[in-house]
């Protein structure tokens, strides 16, 4: 996406190895620093995250995961264009500090 005023939307990915972890995460993001939404679909002017393995892709077998690189704890994100990014990097910072201090951060 992509708005004349705000610029492009992009893609991130973080892999937090386990479904556990990455539900964890998202719930600080979503929830502690409002840096976006958990979602099933990805097409949003707003950021929207997922964790693919249990979403978006959960009609492939684990095999077919494995050889797709899509671990239970994948993150995507889509970056929407709400916001500076100067803004979303302080929130994705904020959240990523406070599920370190929980100590399942390694």
């Amino acid at each position: 996406m992509a708005h004349k005023e705000y610029g492009f939307g992009g893609l991130l990915c973080l892999d937090m190895e386990t479904e556990e972890r990455a539900n964890r995460l998202m719930d600080m993001l979503q929830n502690h620093s409002q840096f976006g939404y958990m979602a099933v679909s990805l097409g949003y002017y707003e950021t929207l995250m997922s964790c693919s393995g249990s979403s978006t892709s959960s009609e492939l077998n684990s095999e077919e995961k494995a050889l797709a690189g899509i671990s239970p704890g994948l993150i995507r994100m889509s970056i929407g264009y709400i916001g500076t990014l100067d803004q979303k990097w302080s929130q994705f910072e904020k959240a990523i500090s406070r599920f370190q201090d929980s100590g399942l951060f390694k």
